[in-house]
């Protein structure tokens, strides 16, 4: 019986076809390359959204790659499970945008992987007009939230996230909490704010380093962080 099942897994295997795996694996390289790109142009983190952008083509790629392999065969099926069990994902991924992003590219390298070209290419479609006009809705309604604004210090002892958001609240019109990392040696605030014009923009800052003369404090576009 053993001798049988270990004979099924060793001929167990599938033909993969050059020219489609050629095929499929182009497409993936592009529609890879179309959502870092979507990524750059409507993504909302406040990491470098175009060096994080770039791991997408390698992400589908590799895993189109994977899949494609181990469909053919149940033996190299199951060495994936045990592979598996020794290889850890350890990347620091802080906001959730990041991660649903990496989903996505993960989901069109399963799909070409899977030989669904038609599915995957349809589900990118619908998935990129609705990123689109989720975003234009958004940019409508907060037109001028595109300033982020992001408070240091060394001392975090002398820093009270509460009066922070007092002093912001004070001089901006719109306050978002976008990220907190706060240890025993430092300390740093992320905010979505919105400013009425280049003085509240002052007010607050003076405001702001009356709490901490070593703070450190850095506003950026949104836009700009591509």
């Amino acid at each position: 019986m053993f001798e049988t099942f270990e004979e099924f897994l060793a001929t167990s295997k599938a033909q993969i076809p050059t020219v489609w795996f050629i095929i499929n694996l182009s497409l993936t390289a592009i529609l890879a390359l179309i959502l870092s790109k979507i990524y750059i142009r409507y993504g909302t983190s406040l990491s470098n959204r175009r060096m994080f952008g770039r791991n997408f083509l390698l992400i589908t790629m590799t895993t189109m790659f994977i899949i494609t392999i181990i469909k053919s065969s149940l033996a190299l099926s199951l060495g994936l499970v045990g592979a598996l069990s020794i290889i850890r994902f350890r990347a620091a991924i802080k906001e959730p945008e990041e991660l649903a992003y990496l989903f996505l590219a993960i989901a069109i390298g399963l799909g070409f992987g899977a030989n669904q070209g038609i599915i995957t290419v349809i589900a990118f479609g619908i998935i990129t007009v609705v990123i689109v006009l989720v975003n234009k809705f958004y940019q409508d309604n907060f037109e001028n939230q595109n300033l982020h604004l992001t408070v240091s210090s060394h001392n975090p002892s002398k820093i009270d996230v509460d009066r922070i958001v007092e002093i912001l609240k004070e001089h901006c019109s719109v306050v978002r909490l976008k990220r907190l990392d706060e240890s025993g040696e430092a300390f740093e605030v992320s905010f979505l704010v919105e400013l009425e014009d280049y003085g509240k923009l002052v007010e607050a800052k003076k405001a702001l380093q009356e709490l901490d003369e070593t703070m450190s404090i850095t506003y950026m576009d949104n836009r700009g962080l591509i």
